[in-house]
């Protein structure tokens, strides 16, 4: 019973603690706002917990056909570009309550929850989640669980260690940061439109 739990809280760590578009989008936004990379990671969450619907009414392999992640993967890619454009024109914007545009909640709910949703590799990770939650029979709702909260505690606590300790960074290495996360998305995104054009 309790390895099921740790092996969710293993799993979900070991999913959302890597370097990936939806970290370096939380980290930029918690270098000026808290709350906003916070309502970022929630919309990112909200979409695993869409995959996890679909996992708990066996609909997720319908995912699995072709046109469906093409067009998914191209969509993500093109999203992935357009963020990084946005971070790198915004790469010397000074960290002030005075610089800072506040972006409204929904947008920033959807546009986490879109992110992740369009991303192909999302899909891949919860096709094979599904596979461990049935081979846990009867304690797959444990590692569900396990999962979710691994989730839920990363995008929370993360951003909020990021946004205490900002004032140690001084504003070129801000702007070094962002340029390195466009580029680190746009690589992303590239990769993603490759994936499409390529196939």
């Amino acid at each position: 019973m309790f390895a099921a739990l740790l092996q969710g809280l293993l799993l979900g760590f070991g999913a959302c603690v890597p370097i990936g578009p939806i970290n370096i989008i939380i980290m930029n936004y918690a270098l000026r706002s808290y709350k906003d990379a916070l309502i970022f990671g929630l919309g990112a969450m909200s979409a695993d917990i869409f995959y996890l619907v679909l996992i708990t009414f066996s609909l997720l392999q319908l995912l699995k056909e072709s046109l469906f992640l093409d067009i998914m993967t191209l969509a993500g890619a093109l999203f992935l570009l357009y963020l990084a454009w946005g971070i790198f024109k915004g790469r010397h914007q000074h960290i002030t309550k005075q610089n800072y545009t506040q972006i409204p909640s929904y947008k920033l709910y959807l546009k986490g929850f879109s992110l992740t949703a369009l991303n192909p590799y999302t899909i891949g990770f919860w096709l094979s989640v599904s596979v461990l939650a049935e081979r846990s029979g009867s304690y797959s709702t444990l590692v569900i669980l396990g999962l979710t909260l691994a989730i839920l505690s990363w995008i929370t606590l993360m951003p909020l260690s990021i946004y205490k300790s900002r004032h140690l960074l001084s504003e070129k290495l801000l702007a070094y940061f962002a340029l390195i996360s466009a580029l680190i998305l746009a690589g992303f995104g590239t990769i993603l439109l490759s994936l499409t054009i390529l196939k």
